[in-house]
């Protein structure tokens, strides 16, 4: 059975609802299959964060909607755990800080929820990642800035180039295609990238 066929026969033949599901579906194939053209990219991110957590340093991440979905599976994997036991590594969803989001968006405003958790949490050599589809949320912008300010690498998964956070962080993947299916394509990277990590991270507990 090919991608141009279901069950119920050809595309043609298809209901509405299952030529959504089936056009969605569709649209997603490439845009994750363009993540092989970004394999070292993210091989050299999985050895630049596992180096550093292993070193004692923390990862914090954020996003809006979707994107702070997909920042929130990262931090999970890292302060639990992906394929097999080994030690905790810290690793903070700053989007999950439910009361402090909604004090900062009340007393600063909501470009600040991300930016001012950053200077409260974020040392120098910490990694700051930063999910966006558009790349051009003003909250994850001033995240970036205040990253800088104290010293933490920043790194971003957006959408296509050119976007506003990919030049405001010191590394960008940047994912070509519809907005819904670049979040799905986010996810099968974040996997990929704790897949990579996951040795130097056992290793790095048993000393």
């Amino acid at each position: 059975m090919t991608i141009g066929q279901s069950r119920l026969g050809t595309t043609e033949q298809l209901s509405d609802s299952a030529r959504a599901v089936h056009d969605h579906v569709t649209a997603s194939v490439p845009v994750v299959a363009s993540l092989v053209d970004h394999g070292d990219h993210i091989a050299a991110w999985a050895d630049d964060i596992a180096a550093r957590l292993v070193a004692g340093r923390r990862l914090l991440a954020a996003g809006n909607g979707g994107s702070a979905a997909e920042a929130q599976h990262l931090t999970s994997e890292l302060t639990g755990r992906f394929d097999g036991d080994r030690p905790a590594y810290s690793a903070i969803s700053l989007h999950a800080e439910s009361s402090a989001v909604t004090a900062i968006g009340n007393d600063y405003g909501f470009d600040e929820v991300f930016a001012r958790q950053v200077r409260a949490h974020a040392r120098a050599g910490d990694v700051v990642v930063l999910l966006s589809t558009s790349g051009r949320s003003p909250n994850l912008l001033r995240a970036a800035e205040a990253a800088r300010v104290v010293g933490a690498r920043t790194i971003a998964l957006t959408g296509s180039r050119p976007n506003p956070l990919a030049d405001a962080v010191d590394d960008a993947i940047c994912i070509d295609g519809p907005s819904a299916n670049v979040q799905e394509a986010q996810l099968v990277l974040v996997h990929a990238l704790c897949r990579a990590m996951e040795p130097a991270l056992r290793r790095g507990g048993r000393r």
